[in-house]
């Protein structure tokens, strides 16, 4: 991808400097009827679909690989923002680029130059994220930042679904907020974990502007009430 192709894709997605958006994850979906629970969000107007990518070493859950990514790329053609809790990520890029996958995100625990690491998955033609787990300081996150597009804060131990906000989050996505706007960087403070409609406007008022929401979307009597209010939420905080 060239460089006046990516800033061209990039004014079309990114559109509004701080524009909130809602990534529902697939991973608390209903698998038996993904075709539908993918519409439903995408009515109740999902900004991206997050893909949760587990190895059963990186993380101990193990989930799905390139074909799931390829039938939700026929399913919808909402972004793909594909989270690779995996050991080695960079030997799966060529991959998930063939599938469909728009964002890669990948954990700094992972390789030795995260920054490199975001050159690498840019290369590919796609936008490039960089996560850290909860214990991990966020200083690593932010020292990828001039090489990314996403600041992926994790707010739950990464591996599983349904886990409750973590204490000392708002903390660590205020820190990043600092970075990106001190910098001046295009990157947009994403994060994944907990996420309700009151954590995602403890997460907004920190300073996070994209929000992974699982269990509180799918799991709900009504995913698309459910999504409602969430940006709701987001929107007064």
């Amino acid at each position: 991808m060239t460089e006046s192709r990516r800033k061209t894709l990039r004014n079309e997605r990114w559109a509004k400097p701080r524009r909130m958006r809602i990534a529902p994850s697939i991973l608390s979906a209903d698998f038996a009827h993904l075709a539908e629970e993918i519409a439903r969000v995408e009515r109740a107007g999902a900004d991206f679909l997050h893909v949760d990518i587990m190895d059963g070493q990186f993380v101990s859950n193990l989930t799905f690989g390139p074909i799931v990514v390829e039938a939700i790329r026929r399913l919808s053609s909402i972004p793909l923002d594909v989270h690779l809790m995996v050991v080695e990520p960079l030997r799966f890029l060529d991959s998930f680029a063939r599938a469909g996958a728009d964002h890669v995100i990948i954990h700094a625990e992972t390789v030795e130059d995260p920054a490199a690491a975001g050159r690498a998955i840019r290369d590919r033609g796609l936008y490039a994220g960089v996560t850290v787990k909860p214990e991990t300081p966020i200083e690593r996150l932010i020292e990828a930042l001039p090489g990314i597009d996403i600041a992926l804060v994790m707010t739950v131990e990464p591996g599983a679904g349904g886990q409750a906000f973590l204490d000392g989050s708002p903390e660590r996505i205020a820190k990043v907020r600092e970075a990106i706007d001190a910098g001046g960087y295009d990157c947009l403070l994403e994060v994944d974990g907990g996420i309700t409609a009151d954590t995602a406007a403890t997460a907004a008022r920190a300073g996070a502007d994209t929000f992974v929401a699982g269990h509180s979307i799918f799991q709900a009597p009504d995913s698309e009430a459910a999504l409602h209010r969430i940006r709701e939420a987001i929107d007064r905080a």
